[in-house]
């Protein structure tokens, strides 16, 4: 036997009896030299020693194959596995790549690296470096010098199936002994995120755990790639302005140069729900005309009321919102921040009664309308801090979105206890309290 077919024997056998060492070996050579001893191998040989090495190294291989090969390995490769190497590869490339595979098959692959734009998936970047177990810090800091990235700061270790189990930061690394396991310089899991989850949840995990990167997973825990600090960051913008717009009652999808015709149809239906709300506020002013054509200066007063109890409601409306968004309260501790907003709108209430009261009995010389305004301050303050707690609380609880209609609801709620309290209790004590 020649001695060039005894070399390629035991290489032939050497990589079919020890995949996993084949993997490491080849892992150490660039990606050309790596390829010229696959592409020798049958495909189901090859594909498996694919599956062993690092996925970013993994994908630049299978990215230069030749189509028959490609499709070749793709028969032996797992179709979870092989989906997560080509979402790596360039847009052109896996267009081209998936028109050379069976319509099922490449149907499938193209389902599991597309997500929508809401999940976390959406947002990560594939291009992610991870090491095997079994990589030491000499492997790690020869993969760094040769992709000369000096925003590097993290990698990720996995398990011989592509399980997601450690993180490292750079400067571990670039402090260790050249010949330590990577595996013994990790001393906790990482903190990481599933592929489909929402993007709010992406916000929630940057503004609880002030994260740099944070890996993306999927249902088995296997590394999918990362979202950057950077991408973190817009994405937390993008969520409080939509929270915003939401509040609004425009559209979160809307932009400030978005069409006419999306802005009107997203915006209308709120202003017409609105429409509705003020008109049943109107109708409780209006049960109280007769003590209002008595004593018009009620009718002065009636916005000064109505502002301080919305403004009161809105505070807390916001705090709750917030610690709803960021996990740090559930629903079910309802009572407990209710009874909080309630007692700050009381003493805030009683706080601001004193003023309006004197301001009041300056401007109407009235000391009876004094008390009544004072009182009802008190009463919708009070009432329009409980709101602001429940309102959002509840829509959440009923599977709504607390963003896009709790303000609408909020201000409702605060006009009709504000012009209740404050004409209810002047109808009542007009007599009394000698109001003209």
């Amino acid at each position: 036997m020649a001695q060039r077919e005894v070399k390629q024997y035991l290489i032939d056998q050497y990589f079919k009896s020890s995949p996993g060492d084949a993997a490491q070996v080849l892992s150490t050579f660039d990606v050309e030299k790596a390829l010229e001893y696959l592409k020798h191998q049958p495909a189901e040989i090859a594909g498996e020693i694919l599956s062993r090495m690092e996925p970013d190294f993994a994908a630049d291989i299978l990215e230069l194959v030749d189509a028959l090969k490609f499709k070749e390995l793709l028969d032996h490769l797992n179709v979870f596995l092989a989906s997560r190497l080509i979402s790596r590869f360039s847009t052109h490339t896996i267009k081209i790549r998936l028109e050379n595979l069976a319509v099922g098959k490449a149907k499938q692959i193209r389902e599991l690296i597309s997500y929508p734009p809401e999940c976390a998936a959406f947002m990560m970047d594939t291009k992610v470096i991870a090491f095997k177990h079994h990589a030491t810090v000499k492997d790690a800091l020869k993969k760094f010098r040769s992709l000369k990235d000096r925003k590097l700061y993290q990698v990720f270790l996995t398990d011989e199936e592509g399980h997601l189990t450690h993180v490292l930061t750079v400067q571990d690394i670039a402090v260790s002994d050249p010949k330590e396991l990577l595996k013994n310089l990790a001393d906790k899991t990482p903190i990481s995120i599933t592929a489909l989850s929402p993007a709010q949840e992406v916000v929630q995990l940057l503004e609880e755990k002030k994260l740099i990167n944070l890996p993306v997973v999927d249902i088995n825990n296997r590394l999918l790639g990362v979202i950057r600090n950077n991408v973190l960051i817009d994405a937390a913008k993008e969520d409080v302005s939509q929270d915003v717009q939401a509040i609004f009652g425009a559209g979160r999808e809307e932009r400030a140069l978005s069409k006419v015709s999306l802005a009107v149809r997203k915006r209308l239906p709120w202003l017409q729900i609105n429409l509705a709300t003020a008109f049943l506020a109107a109708s409780v002013v209006a049960i109280f005309e007769d003590t209002i054509a008595q004593i018009t200066v009620l009718a002065v007063f009636l916005p000064v009321v109505a502002g301080q109890s919305g403004n009161t409601g809105s505070q807390a409306l916001a705090v709750t919102m917030r610690g709803l968004a960021l996990r740090e309260i559930s629903v079910s501790q309802w009572f407990v921040v209710a009874r909080k907003e309630i007692l700050v709108g009381a003493i805030n209430g009683v706080a601001v009664a004193i003023t309006t009261g004197l301001i009041v009995f300056i401007w109407a010389s009235s000391f009876g309308l004094a008390i009544v305004i004072a009182i009802s301050m008190v009463l919708s303050m009070a009432i329009a801090g409980l709101s602001g707690a429940l309102i959002p609380m509840a829509l959440q609880s009923l599977g709504q979105d607390p963003a896009s209609s709790s303000s609408i609801i909020l201000t409702t709620v605060t006009d009709i206890v504000g012009f209740l309290s404050f004409l209810g209790l002047a109808t009542a004590l007009a007599s009394v309290l000698g109001i003209v």
